[in-house]
């Protein structure tokens, strides 16, 4: 048996965590049907899903290892570079005002 943790966050500061025990040899996708997170969450198993492993993408079948934490992305609203930016300025703006 192999110890895992599967992680989502629906939204900013958020993060929904499942730990779970699995058989040797299970997988990424085994793991995210076990954790319940995608039927809580609404989201399907396809290729559209971004996980990974320790912040690292992998595919579905990727066989896990123990103390293994499966990741669940979910897609950018805004470019990362953009928010650094509006962050700035608001500092700026907050430091004059």
């Amino acid at each position: 048996m192999l110890d895992v943790e599967v992680a989502y966050s629906p939204a900013p500061r958020q993060v929904d965590r499942v730990s779970l025990t699995l058989p040797v040899g299970s997988t990424v996708a085994q793991a995210l049907q076990a954790s319940g997170l995608l039927a809580r969450h609404g989201l399907a198993l396809d290729d559209t899903l971004s996980v990974g492993v320790w912040m690292k993408a992998r595919p579905l079948d990727t066989v896990l290892r123990p103390n293994d934490r499966v990741e669940v992305w979910r897609p950018l609203t805004v470019d990362p570079k953009e928010a650094r930016c509006q962050r700035y300025r608001k500092q700026k703006v907050d430091k004059v005002g």
